[in-house]
């Protein structure tokens, strides 16, 4: 049998496992008991936005979902069934639905670049991009790039809190906070996009007051 070719990234992770155990000896062997993170990371699937990373965090502290865009659509079981397993039975405090700048799938949107089967999902980042047409078109190109990045991000954010998971965590008192950020993959930080949202009754209120930041070109109707 020939030896694999990832060989050094099976060697790799061993030493990570083994530095690890030796700076917190029981470490595995605790975290494989349970499994209770007080965060659920909905974010991008570019490799350059490793969720645990950004945030400091170690394995175990953070639920993590990932796709192309970090879109979460209603009818997207595989995204709607992370939130229901994070909030009903890990109990998470926090959803952060974490977009970047100079995503490839909002700038695709943007400029109408075909990518293929993934132009379907990208529709819904394009539809942001149409909803928020005005505030866009007073933006220079670069400005427009990163305002959609912002943009999709709360957008996103606002759909996870009207999913009925969250809804009912809300109505029954649960603790539980839906945060809208962007990343930064020139300087690694992360902005807070001012959309924190921590009950039904607000919600609409806080999104909309998030857009509002955004300039409007004159005569333009205002989302």
């Amino acid at each position: 049998m020939t030896s694999s070719s990832l060989q050094h990234l099976i060697d790799a992770n061993h030493a990570w496992a083994e530095g690890v155990s030796r700076q917190q000896p029981g470490f595995f062997q605790q975290l494989a008991k349970q499994q209770s993170p007080r965060y659920l990371w909905i974010g991008c699937s570019d490799s350059r936005v490793p969720a645990n990373q950004v945030v400091a965090l170690a394995p175990g502290e953070v639920f993590v979902h990932r796709n192309v865009g970090n879109v979460i659509v209603h009818s997207d079981l595989n995204a709607l069934s992370v939130i229901q397993y994070a909030v009903d039975y890990l109990k998470v405090e926090h959803i952060m639905v974490v977009g970047h700048y100079g995503c490839g799938g909002v700038l695709a949107a943007l400029h109408g670049q075909r990518v293929g089967l993934a132009d379907n999902w990208l529709r819904h980042i394009g539809d942001v991009k149409m909803r928020h047409y005005a505030r866009l078109a007073s933006l220079c190109r670069h400005e427009q790039e990163d305002a959609l990045c912002e943009m999709n991000a709360i957008e996103q954010a606002f759909n996870v809190a009207q999913t009925n998971v969250v809804r009912d965590a809300w109505k029954r008192g649960q603790p539980l906070c839906v945060h809208g950020w962007c990343y930064g993959l020139k300087d690694g930080k992360v902005k807070d996009l001012g959309v924190t949202m921590s009950c039904a009754e607000d919600a609409e209120q806080i999104y909309r007051a998030a857009l509002q930041r955004y300039p409007c070109e004159a005569g333009a109707s205002k989302a």
